[in-house]
């Protein structure tokens, strides 16, 4: 009986200091910030052991962040993908998502680029990118970069705001002066340069300070899109195809050039060829012909006859 009732009060001890615990992990998990989510087991990505780290930036209040990326996919799939992104943002309103620009370039016969750029509410940014993630990694392509950068715009709103309210003091006791009906003319053209003088900078600090608070009511994001010999596969097989390709590329590139070269050259070669063939043709004989002409009619000698 005793016994029973010890392992009681041991589980009970035991599951009261669980359910601290728990809670704290569950805790940790909501406060937990991820970047993207792994690709799946059969992507690409996975294939070849490469994923994107599971890290993201901690949502701070002031802090305006940037998230760009760029993904690598087959050529017919980025329309597909590209299009599945901007519905994702057209789904969400225009209240929350807006697109704001799109690109969309054939570079060679197989090579693509491609480019969706949107405005997002700061607080639905990270889910965004995480689903366009997944959208690539479903499509099997992958994530090839990402880069998120943050400003701190609310210490620049503060920081604008304090010199708002230093400027603003300095007007005031400047336009108290300006209300003196004592000053000379001199004084009060100054005072006048530099009352407007402040006033440039109130409204400087305060567009200053539109600009930042914009910055934090929407976060931009860049979905860059392209091919290359990370998809379809990551096979090393066709990379020496490729090589051979470039090579190609390489030569014909290199003979277009020269063609382009003697097609620019080629009529100043023919005046020049033109020119030494008249030159040693006719040019030859007016020399010589000059200098077998005489030089004038003989000089006539006058005087008296010495035989005289």
């Amino acid at each position: 009986m005793r016994r029973g009732l010890a392992i009681a009060l041991l589980m009970a001890t035991a599951s009261c200091g669980q359910a601290p615990r728990e809670e704290r992990s569950a805790q940790d998990l909501k406060t937990m910030d991820v970047a993207e989510p792994p690709p799946p087991a059969d992507s690409p990505a996975s294939r070849a052991g490469f994923a994107p780290p599971s890290v993201g930036p901690t949502a701070a209040p002031g802090v305006a962040f940037n998230y760009r990326y760029a993904f690598r996919l087959a050529g017919e799939r980025i329309s597909q993908v590209q299009e599945q992104h901007a519905a994702a943002c057209e789904k969400l309103t225009i209240a929350r998502c807006r697109i704001t620009g799109m690109s969309y370039r054939l570079v060679g016969h197989d090579e693509i680029e491609a480019m969706l750029a949107f405005k997002l509410d700061p607080a639905i940014a990270r889910d965004f990118g995480k689903q366009g993630i997944a959208q690539v990694n479903a499509a099997e392509g992958m994530l090839v970069d990402a880069e998120i950068t943050g400003e701190d715009a609310g210490a620049r709103i503060a920081q604008a705001t304090r010199g708002q309210g230093q400027v603003e003091d300095d007007l005031k006791r400047i336009e108290a002066q300006l209300a003196r009906k004592d000053l000379k003319s001199a004084e009060r053209a100054e005072l006048q340069v530099q009352a407007q003088q402040l006033r440039d900078r109130i409204r400087a600090l305060g567009a200053e300070k539109t600009e930042q608070q914009e910055s934090l009511a929407t976060t931009p994001m860049v979905f860059n899109y392209g091919t290359g010999d990370l998809v379809p596969g990551f096979d090393g097989r066709p990379r020496l195809k490729q090589a051979l390709q470039q090579a190609v590329d390489n030569l014909v590139g290199g003979a277009l050039w020269i063609a382009v070269a003697l097609i620019t050259l080629l009529p100043w070669l023919v005046l020049i060829g033109l020119g030494i063939w008249a030159w040693r043709r006719w040019g030859r004989r007016l020399i010589r012909v000059r200098d077998r002409a005489p030089l004038g009619p003989p000089a006539t000698v006058t005087g008296s006859n010495p035989e005289a």
